[in-house]
């Protein structure tokens, strides 16, 4: 297969994937893998597979193909080619929550610079750190990352990349409970979509409606919570967004919970916990299980909630996800307490103490803990964050780390 007919055939397989005709895309991309003898050709292909894979929440395949496209660009030797596959390989890390080894290849991107293709890519890089300084629970260099990545996007004005920082921040502030941040990024995101998001593609829609529903559902606007995960699994399952359609069972689950409606919560975390299985997010499965736990607590359950606990707690070890951790040492806490077994207790709450000091998860103004509560908090261009009404009293003297 020469040149020219790569190319037909490329166009003919995203023409397809468009269409949500997803398995003869796949078909026609794997045979101009199989037949072509264009390398570039072979590394276009290959982004498609990544892509088309990742969407479908079959992240082993993603990382199959990101492992053959940088054999193609060595090939090729061309640093650009170089990057965008080193890139690939640092996001089909970051789904299977791989967060060391995503760093690690983010860093190889920033390293391998020179062209400027490649520097449009930093923005992409500079999120996938991001996300994976979450996924680890380091929040400050988080910050820094998707900050750096908010800037290149307004550089290049590239508003999908805008959009995607938007909702990793809403993440981010609902990790550290400032949920009015946490509400107004993926807010953000929902009205870029709408300015310019004609040509995009829906699950862009769909990401900014989800992060929506997670940040009412912590500000109890419960009803609100409902339409925006409705919105985002009807677009989940129209483009066999797998990855997506789990979240929006754990946001259902979750919602329920709120709710205390402990008996329609539990199938769809059942649900949630059998594709996030599937695909292999971990961090996933860690949030389904504290949402399982704290029914079972509703229920007075206390051992079936212990039993989750130490399921989930196998998986933050493993991820190095420190603040999945001291969620469940605080959720054990509560548990001994009831159960009125001393020891165990004080176990966790030293545990609990010494996770908030790993973190650095308190305000270095007052000294008070941050992610507690709903707070509003504010970061300083050194990204150390602090609450907002400490740095008012403080006025404009500067971080005081």
């Amino acid at each position: 297969m020469g040149q020219d007919q790569t190319k037909q055939q490329i166009e003919k397989g995203l023409h397809l994937y468009q269409s949500n005709q997803t398995e003869k895309a796949l078909r026609v991309w794997m045979r101009v893998l199989e037949k072509s003898a264009d390398p570039a050709g072979r590394f276009r292909v290959l982004g498609c597979l990544i892509t088309a894979h990742a969407e479908m929440g079959r992240y082993k395949d993603m990382l199959k193909f990101a492992v053959v496209q940088i054999d193609t660009a060595r090939e090729l030797e061309d640093p650009d080619f170089l990057t965008e596959s080193y890139l690939n390989l640092a996001r089909s890390n970051e789904k299977l929550c791989e967060f060391q080894k995503t760093i690690s290849y983010c860093k190889t991107c920033l390293n391998m610079q020179g062209t400027t293709v490649s520097l449009q890519l930093n923005g992409q890089v500079s999120l996938s750190m991001g996300n994976a300084f979450l996924g680890l629970s380091i929040f400050q260099k988080a910050l820094e990352c998707f900050e750096k990545a908010l800037r290149y996007a307004h550089n290049n004005d590239d508003k999908m990349l805008e959009c995607r920082v938007c909702c990793s921040l809403g993440n981010f502030y609902t990790q550290i409970k400032d949920y009015e941040k946490a509400l107004f990024f993926p807010c953000k995101a929902a009205e870029l979509v709408n300015d310019y998001g004609k040509g995009w593609s829906l699950k862009y829609r769909a990401m900014s409606q989800y992060h929506m529903a997670v940040a009412y559902r912590k500000l109890g606007r419960l009803a609100d919570a409902m339409d925006c995960c409705e919105e985002s699994m009807k677009i989940a399952l129209q483009h066999g967004d797998r990855p997506l359609q789990a979240l929006c069972l754990l946001c259902f689950a979750d919602i329920h919970r709120s709710r205390r409606d402990v008996q329609t919560a539990f199938p769809r975390y059942d649900s949630s916990m059998s594709i996030m299985t599937e695909i292999g997010n971990r961090l996933g499965l860690i949030q389904v299980l504290l949402g399982v736990t704290k029914c079972w607590m509703i229920q007075k359950e206390l051992d079936k909630a212990l039993e989750s606990i130490e399921k989930a707690q196998e998986l933050a070890e493993g991820l190095g996800n420190k603040l999945s951790l001291l969620k469940l040492h605080c959720l054990c806490e509560r548990i001994y307490r009831t159960k009125e077994q001393q020891r165990e207790l004080r176990d966790h709450v030293v545990k609990f103490h010494e996770c908030v000091e790993e973190m650095e998860l308190y305000c270095g103004m007052c000294g008070e803990s941050i992610g507690e509560k709903n707070n509003q908090l504010q970061a300083l261009p050194c990204s150390h964050f602090f609450h907002l009404k400490c740095l008012q009293t403080n006025g404009s003297r500067g971080c005081p780390n």
